[in-house]
């Protein structure tokens, strides 16, 4: 009889023994336990050791990290009817352990297809330009409309990033034509421009030389000047009427000075 009373007793102990090491739990600083208590939600727990009574609470663990979640390639049709592919990369953490046990089954493969979905319908709104040429904007505005769907979750999506967006083929060069032909706009315009400015400068030096006479004379006395600096053996220069004129009236009113006297 003290056989069994030592044997009973020593089976006891290994049962509380066991029972003890099966209600400790060691949560992390990033995690957290959410405890139900007979299958009703009773408070979250963590970090550190937490207690749980076997058989009649469980803990389902949550971690707080931040999630780096690529999005898979998608197919998204834009406003001006161009077929691209995008993918991203979605950052979010849980910030409510409850709500993210509670009101989804999986709340991460549930922001997963949320991405997908929210990803084809907000770039659908946008042309391919935008898409090129307006990412920040375009991650703005997919963050917003993904972290108020996923609020009820407990999740709070911190950043989207589009990663790349692929075109097709033919619309690459489609894309480079235009862009070609843009550039020969701009180069045509801004030629236009200069020939305007020349012209402009052209008639206010064309007025001023007409104010004074003597202005276009030294004109062109520094062209010869031009002219003779390079290495020319011969240079034929027209000479001025008027300049001819100058000298021949200067020299002329002085001889019929002389006659007069």
């Amino acid at each position: 009889m003290g056989f069994n009373f030592s044997f009973s007793f020593g089976t006891l102990v290994l049962v509380l023994v066991l029972l003890a090491f099966a209600s400790v739990r060691i949560l992390r600083e990033y995690d957290r336990g959410v405890v139900f208590m007979l299958g009703r939600f009773w408070k979250v727990k963590g970090p550190g050791m937490v207690l749980i009574i076997p058989g009649i609470q469980q803990m389902v663990k949550v971690g707080l990290r931040t999630v780096v979640m690529d999005v898979p390639s998608q197919d998204v049709i834009s406003r001006d009817n161009v077929s691209v592919k995008v993918n991203a990369v979605v950052y979010f953490r849980v910030i409510d352990p409850q709500k993210a046990i509670i009101q989804v089954e999986d709340y991460l493969f549930a922001t997963s297809q949320l991405a997908q979905t929210t990803l084809r319908s907000v770039l659908g709104k946008h042309e391919l330009d935008d898409m090129l040429a307006e990412r920040e904007r375009l991650n703005i505005d997919i963050q917003k409309a993904l972290d108020a769907q996923t609020d009820t979750w407990g999740i709070k999506v911190s950043n989207v990033e589009i990663k790349r967006v692929d075109i097709d083929e033919t619309m690459v060069r489609a894309i480079a034509r235009q862009a070609e032909a843009e550039r020969e706009r701009r180069a045509k315009v801004i030629h236009a421009e200069g020939e305007l400015q020349a012209s402009e400068k052209l008639l206010q030096a064309a007025q001023v030389l007409a104010r004074e006479p003597q202005a276009i004379q030294l004109r062109y006395l520094e062209t010869l000047t031009v002219i003779g600096a390079d290495k020319n053996t011969t240079i034929v220069f027209p000479m001025p009427i008027d300049l001819i004129r100058m000298f021949t009236d200067k020299y002329l009113g002085n001889t019929s000075k002389g006659e007069k006297q």
